[in-house]
This record gives structure tokens, sequence and C-alpha cells, in this order.
């Protein structure tokens, strides 16, 4: 999506000027909510156990304690959650060192929120070592500060994630829109007030009241986020 967007103009948290744009990762900018099955189902066969294909929606988007927990509760399997987490976090990383797809349109949308100097955060679930991997490929310049889901006392769905972003920002959670792709995320970005733009990358979601539901990042820009922060 290609638009002429005007500078940032003069409103404030007293209008209703954007004052943020908040991003998950997973799914959102990087195409990587299949590693994550795909590393789990490797993970588990190594353990003598088959995942079932419809466990993949209950893990999709959510932090490495819960989808670490219910594997392990719906095998059986003979590992313990920090023992998964490690083989978990060492798979996914082998596999963004062999590659790392962007979602179409999230790198020309990280440009565009660097020239017009728009506050942006990286908000993810993943553990920080996941996130400084991404980073350097995402470029860090594009960011003001990332949020990791091992750093926050609790992590998406809770709000948690969003409002340490808006904080360290120093801006207003209902001033921000917030790009997720899961229901997960979407949960954790309402409850912390924000405007959310859903670009679903494994379950459909459907629209409502501040939430608005796009098919891909290509149809997302500055003025497109500008107008959804309205009086």
């Amino acid at each position: 999506m290609t638009s002429t967007v005007p500078a940032l103009g003069t409103r404030t948290a007293e209008g209703s000027a954007l004052q943020a744009v908040l991003l998950d990762m997973d799914g959102t900018l990087v195409d990587t909510e299949g590693f994550w099955w795909d590393v789990e189902v490797e993970v588990f066969a190594r353990l003598g156990h088959t995942l079932d294909d419809s466990w993949r929606h209950v893990v999709v988007g959510g932090p490495m304690t819960r989808s670490a927990g219910f594997l392990i509760e719906a095998t059986g399997a003979a590992i313990t959650l920090p023992e998964l987490t490690l083989l978990l976090n060492e798979g996914f990383e082998q596999r963004i060192e062999r590659a790392l797809p962007l979602m179409p349109g999230a790198a020309r949308l990280l440009a565009e929120l660097s020239e017009y100097e728009v506050p942006t955060a990286l908000v993810s679930a993943s553990h920080r070592r996941i996130i400084d991997r991404v980073l350097t490929s995402l470029g860090r310049r594009h960011f003001a500060l990332s949020v990791a889901g091992d750093e926050v006392p609790h992590t998406k769905p809770h709000p948690d994630p969003y409002l340490t972003a808006a904080a360290g920002l120093g801006v207003d959670p209902a001033r921000c829109a917030v790009v997720e792709d899961t229901a997960t995320g979407v949960a954790a970005a309402e409850a912390a007030g924000c405007h959310v733009v859903v670009v679903p990358s494994v379950a459909p979601i459907a629209p409502a009241v501040r939430r608005t539901v796009v098919t891909s990042l290509e149809e997302v820009d500055l003025a497109f986020l500008r107008g959804l922060i309205t009086d």
C-alpha cells in the first residue's frame, strides 16, 4: 500500500494524534509462527510423541510457559518445563539462523515509521534471547524499545507487555495502535486499552470496537494507523 503521509501534526494527547505504534513479532512482522509449531513437532517426535495438528490453535501466540506446559500435559511427555523451553528456544534459533522471512509489507511499514519518527516498540511473548536475534535482522534502529515475554510479570494475554511498552515510551496506551496476529495478542492489547489492527496468521479473528482486521500489512501505513485514533 503506497500513500503520501504528511508529517506528524500538532495534535497531542489532548487531541487525537497517534502517539506510538506497538508491534508484535512472530506472525506479524516475521513469518515465524509456523517455525514454532515445526520445532514443537520435531522436539516431541524425538520424545516419542506425535502432536495433534488441532493443538496448533491452542499454542499459537501464547507465552512459552503456557504453550510448552499445555503440550507436556497433552502428551504426557517425560520432560520438565525448563528442559522443554530450552529445547524449543534452541530449535527456533537454529531455524531463524537459516532464514527469517518477513511478512509482506513489514519492511516498508518499519521504514515509514522510522522516516516519520513515530515512537515504535516491539512487543513479543518470545524470550529476550529470541527477540535480540530477530532485532538484528529487522533493524534495531526501527525500535525505541522492545519488551520480551520473560521480562514482564505476566505476558500475553495479560496487558502487562503493552502497558510496559507504553510506559517506556511515555505515551498513553489509548493513543497507541497495536498490530497483532493472534487472539492472545489481541486480548493483551485490548486489555491495555490500545486500538488493535489484526492481521490474522493462523485462526480467523473478527472485527470489534477498537479492533480493525486486515488481510495483510500491505494494507497498513502511517496514514491508516493515524486514522484509527479518533476524538
